[in-house]
């Protein structure tokens, strides 16, 4: 069934409007009512979804039935915030009051006429359970009662939550003093079900995994989409990769010879990366048209910073870490024939002549890859060569390359929200005021929004997409 007559379109904790530019590719109408306490996101949200009714206050301050006026709502969409659940919060403290933002689904529900909602968040999130206070204030989950208030917020939207449950001091908590609890203790009535999936699997360059809740009391059935991309020999679509969004003409620095030189650790990382995706490599990804060849690395402060490729979908980007803690790191290349040499990736190559002896100066540097070695100009006699050639020497289809310089930069915002599978003219760089956006605000925008292909596939799967009664097809 699609939209019926009079039915609007709610977008609780909207954010920069992933879950609205979503649902309204996955619907073909607009989001009517959006809701967000960030004025920075509803400032972006209103830029790019001017239909929509804009709330800049709490969730909690909205009230459905005045938002409503009358009319029913035919989908409802919530992401209340996750870093609460995460497993990226590590063993940290966590708040009560983001924990219980979840329950701003049942005071919907209960308050208004809701056909169908969505709920987005971590996977952990059915992990939520009851709070152990480690000190005044303080306050971690108990971890033997993991998934306690997940099963007691499943029961009061379903068939009914019985009276003497543990849950409830949490849920009044919560939900205040004025509200029909007899409705909860009944059971909403609908019908749910939950899956973990995967932007990648829906054309979002990302492998960004995400727990999805879906629940609808109109008798219909619960519809999950059939992921549209796959690997190689999947029969499907194949993944956009982080290498589709980079952004080859912005130029990089090179590592070496900075006036603040990079950290110790993410030398050794960018040394590892060139290692294993680089030298290394059976095939290692070549751009071609830029003579680099790239990796991604990891700036985020968690035990395990990694590295990864840049011909598979980017990683979980965060919106906590500036420039969405990931960075490119290209090295640059020249072909060992003839007298081939390197240049900046954003120059034409130079004609070659035979003689080539007319360029100026090429500075290269050659990288010992093992150990903890560090970079030396080719002016320096090479350290002690090991068994193995591990002086930037790489084979592509039986070609011979060397490392002439190594460079990085962070990802700009425009890149990451490609990555998130946002459409190329949303806009992002500017405010309502025509002033300059902070790249901090634009990322942290882009890492708490929803990957727009999975709300549309997700929606399209429960919505048919023909005309109804006052709704455009």
């Amino acid at each position: 069934m699609s939209l019926l007559k009079n039915e609007i379109v709610v977008d609780n904790f909207a954010g920069g409007g992933g879950a609205s530019t979503g649902m309204e590719l996955g619907l073909n109408t607009h989001v009517d009512i959006a809701i967000n306490h960030d004025p920075a996101a509803i400032d972006m949200h209103k830029i790019n979804h001017p239909e929509t009714k804009h709330y800049c206050e709490s969730v909690w301050d909205v009230d459905p039935v005045e938002a409503c006026a009358g009319r029913p709502v035919g989908l409802a969409w919530f992401s209340p915030d996750c870093k609460h659940f995460s497993k990226a919060k590590g063993g940290t403290p966590v708040e009560k009051t983001i924990r219980g933002l979840a329950w701003v689904v049942a005071r919907w529900a209960a308050l208004v006429p809701m056909r169908v909602f969505m709920l987005e968040n971590v996977e952990e999130f059915m992990s939520w359970g009851p709070l152990l206070e480690v000190s005044p204030g303080v306050f971690k989950p108990d971890p033997d009662r993991k998934g306690e208030t997940y099963a007691a917020f499943i029961k009061c939207m379903t068939t009914g939550l019985v009276k003497g449950h543990t849950a409830w001091p949490e849920i009044k908590e919560a939900l205040g003093e004025d509200f029909p609890y007899h409705k909860l203790e009944k059971g909403l009535g609908y019908k749910i079900e939950h899956k973990i999936l995967t932007a990648c699997d829906f054309g979002a360059p990302t492998s960004r995994k995400r727990f999805f809740l879906v629940g609808r009391n109109d008798g219909q059935s619960i519809k999950w989409p059939n992921p549209t991309h796959g690997k190689a020999g999947s029969g499907l679509k194949p993944y956009l990769t982080a290498a589709d969004i980079i952004d080859w003409s912005i130029p990089a620095k090179s590592i070496f010879n900075r006036p603040k030189p990079l950290a110790e650790k993410t030398m050794k990382r960018i040394a590892k990366g060139i290692m294993r995706y680089v030298i290394d490599a059976n095939e290692p990804f070549l751009v071609s048209s830029e003579h680099v060849l790239p990796f991604i690395t990891e700036h985020a402060n968690a035990s395990k910073q990694r590295n990864m490729k840049a011909d598979e979908p980017m990683r979980t980007i965060c919106a906590q870490v500036k420039g969405g803690h990931f960075a490119v790191v290209t090295s640059h290349i020249i072909k060992m024939r003839g007298d081939n040499v390197g240049h900046a990736t954003n120059e034409p190559l130079q004609t070659i002549s035979a003689g080539g002896n007319h360029f100026g100066e090429v500075q290269a540097f050659l990288i010992k890859y093992y150990g903890t070695g560090t970079a030396q100009s080719i002016e320096q006699p090479l350290d002690t060569v090991t068994t193995k050639d591990r002086f930037g020497l790489v084979i592509i289809n039986g070609d011979k390359y060397q490392i002439a310089d190594i460079r990085m930069r962070m990802f700009e915002p425009h890149e990451l929200f490609a990555a998130m599978g946002f459409p190329a003219d949303y806009k992002i760089a500017l405010d309502s005021n025509g002033k300059k956006n902070t790249k901090k605000n634009q990322v942290a925008r882009c890492g708490n929004a929803v990957c727009p292909p999975i709300a549309k596939a997700l929606v399209k799967a429960n919505f048919d997409q023909v005309e109804a009664i006052g709704i455009a097809a």
